[in-house]
């Protein structure tokens, strides 16, 4: 098979013929059909996330068909459309796994950071930690829902039932979670890179009330905020930005260091909180919802040899919604 690879961090992705790989037992053998392009993979490339296997197969946002099945497998039969997500395996015992919190075992590994993903022709998945994909969702447009919309809509729940929402970094994730926080009746407000235009454009057509530079005050305080841009000092904008008792959720797996501010932003009740990762809870649940909304992800397909590419229009913030490659 054709694959993508990550030979050492901060390098180029390799186009690299490797044999297609045995499922083993509980696992499936799936033919690759599209795989988002996610922040995250930009993460594992440029060293900032470290521990992973390597050489690695980036790519955690995979829509494929079953094509063989491994030993013991029952839930999914040859043919089937499924979704492989970041959440690769758990322990299943730890007491983060028996109290609903998998997201947070020790022992999790994850796809396409400890085990090869998507950005091949085809990958292995564990059949308990796949997603059927709705039907409403063409291969490209299911693709992003697997982490922009799971982490997007873990991060909407941490939230709160906040009624004025602000999201900071307007691309692949808050495209997806805008339109839910629409459906569920709230106001948002969206801060963008200074100078960003078309990011703004965007994110009005999405339905926000106000978009602005993501130092500016919003013209009310908010509620909450989502921090999506791996940028530490807009945790501090946002505290500036959040009425008391608000929620600043940092939804990014890394972001730059946070600088020292006035206990002020902080005092009110304000909380500050992170989102790792996701659960299978998350996955069942906001697969069910999107095709209800409907949410519609907007998306720019890339053949697979032009991975590096689209990783570097997403890293100069070039990618309007999300990016996806296609084998």
């Amino acid at each position: 098979m054709k694959a993508m690879q990550l030979i050492a961090p901060r390098t180029a992705l390799k186009v690299v013929n490797l044999p297609i790989p045995q499922p083993g037992a509980g696992q499936l053998l799936i033919k690759v059909r599209a795989c988002g392009v996610c922040r995250t993979d930009l993460h594992v490339i440029d060293g900032d996330l470290t521990g992973g296997k390597m050489p690695i197969i980036p790519g955690h946002e995979i829509v494929g068909e079953v094509v063989e099945r491994g030993a013991a497998v029952e839930r999914f039969n040859i043919g089937d459309r499924v979704g492989v997500p970041w959440l690769g395996a758990t322990c299943g015992s730890c007491h983060y796994c028996s109290s609903g919190r998998e997201n947070l075992c020790d022992g999790a590994r994850f796809t396409g950071y400890h085990l090869d993903g998507g950005y091949a022709e085809y990958t292995l998945a564990d059949q308990h930690y796949c997603f059927a994909i709705p039907t409403e969702y063409d291969d490209v447009a299911a693709a992003p829902l697997l982490c922009a919309g799971l982490i997007g809509y873990r991060s909407l729940v941490a939230a709160g039932d906040a009624k004025r929402l602000g999201i900071y970094g307007f691309g692949a994730a808050a495209h997806i979670v805008a339109q839910v926080a629409r459906h569920q009746g709230r106001e948002l407000y969206a801060f963008t890179r200074p100078g960003d235009a078309e990011g703004r454009k965007f994110a009005r057509e999405l339905g926000a009330l106000w978009t602005g530079d993501s130092t500016a005050a919003p013209p009310e305080p908010l509620d909450a905020a989502i921090i999506f841009a791996p940028v530490g000092p807009l945790v501090v904008a946002a505290l500036r930005a959040t009425a008391k008792g608000g929620t600043v959720v940092c939804a990014g797996i890394h972001m730059s260091e946070i600088p020292a501010f006035p206990y002020h932003l902080l005092w009110g009740e304000r909380a500050i909180r992170s989102v790792a990762n996701l659960t299978r809870r998350d996955g069942e649940e906001f697969l069910a919802l999107a095709p209800r909304i409907p949410v519609r992800t907007s998306t720019e397909s890339f053949a697979l040899t032009q991975a590096n590419e689209a990783l570097a229009r997403l890293r100069e913030g070039r990618i309007t919604g999300a990016a996806v490659l296609i084998p």
